[in-house]
């Protein structure tokens, strides 16, 4: 391992849970996971919880649980970052030769982590946890969720593996590659894929949330998938120079057919529908490809300001022994 890097022995295990409105989840959460954390042979760890603006007493609870526990660490945001910008500040702030990200809501069983440190131990940087069971997810989003896996893995070079949300282990050597990344509108499952390294992959079957509501609407999951496709293909972009050439096509041929049949049949009145359907056809299109150009100018626009992607309002519960252990 480089020297330069953060090194434990024995080796440490960081926990990364973003939190949104998660009070309802947090005792239940400590009850579950910190036994499993424990148990993990020759092994410390540390549980970094991220909240990003919630808007109940989730911060609150946090703090409290940080007080309690001194392998406990608090990261609040000045506001609500979203999901993504949330992992990555656990990321950053995580001192662990390896890092996991976790869900507050439970539907990632804590157990299967000491199968992931498993595989590290054998070799692998990454170890993905792949669910084979998502039965306890709504039919609309496990077809949605295969479409999106698919229709991505089609258009973009990078293959982002089905059945595998943000759940896995990360060497550090895969975490400091994260870290050089800097563009501010992330999608970490594609920059997770991305960074590559040696892979292994482990099942589980994801249960049901232990309690509360998931903060992803079916309008922020299609939001989301945009974000995904436009992050890793510019394929969207090539596909309405294609269709620009096809449409240009069919008219260069109708026009030749019109000449045509004007030269033998005369030149019958058009009719009206057919003129208002290729018009309005025409020009939804039209406005269809704009709007993908938009959100690819859109994208550059927002890069080019080089925002932050979040901003740390306080920090709870470091303890000696982790700023001993830190960088």
């Amino acid at each position: 391992m480089n020297p330069s890097l953060p090194h434990h022995n024995p080796p440490l295990l960081s926990l990364v849970v973003p939190c949104y409105n998660e009070r309802e989840v947090l005792s239940e959460f400590m009850r579950q996971v910190i036994p499993v954390l424990q148990a993990l042979p020759a092994m410390n760890y540390e549980v970094v919880f991220v909240n990003d603006g919630s808007r109940d007493d989730t911060l609150d609870r946090l703090v409290d649980i940080a007080c309690a526990h001194d392998r406990v660490r608090v990261v609040d945001l000045s506001r609500n970052f979203g999901k993504e910008a949330a992992m990555t500040a656990g990321i950053d702030e995580a001192l662990g030769d390896v890092v996991v990200p976790f869900d507050a809501d439970l539907q990632d069983p804590p157990e299967v982590i000491p199968r992931l440190v498993a595989k590290w131990r054998e070799g692998f940087d990454v170890v993905i946890a792949r669910r084979v069971d998502r039965s306890s997810d709504t039919l609309l989003k496990r077809k949605s969720a295969s479409l999106f896996y698919k229709f991505h893995n089609i258009i973009s070079d990078i293959d982002l593996p089905e059945n595998a949300g943000d759940f896995r282990l990360m060497s550090r050597d895969v975490v400091d590659a994260l870290k050089r990344m800097t563009e501010s509108r992330r999608f970490m499952k594609g920059l997770f894929a991305w960074v590559g390294f040696n892979t292994a992959v482990v099942e589980y079957t994801r249960q049901a949330r232990v309690a509360g509501k998931t903060k992803f609407s079916g309008w922020r999951l299609w939001n989301f998938a945009l974000e995904g496709v436009t992050s890793f293909s510019t394929l969207p972009l090539r596909i309405w120079t294609y269709f620009g050439f096809f449409t240009a096509f069919v008219a260069l041929s109708y026009a030749v057919f019109v000449l045509i049949r004007t030269l033998i049949f005369g030149n019958p009145v058009p009719g009206y529908a057919s003129i208002v359907t290729i018009l309005l056809f025409l020009g939804g299109v039209q406005l269809v490809g704009i709007g993908v150009v938009g959100e690819y100018i859109g994208r550059i626009y927002i890069e080019s300001k080089q925002r932050p992607v979040y901003l740390i309002q306080a920090r709870y519960g470091v303890s000696e022994k982790v700023k001993r252990g830190g960088r």
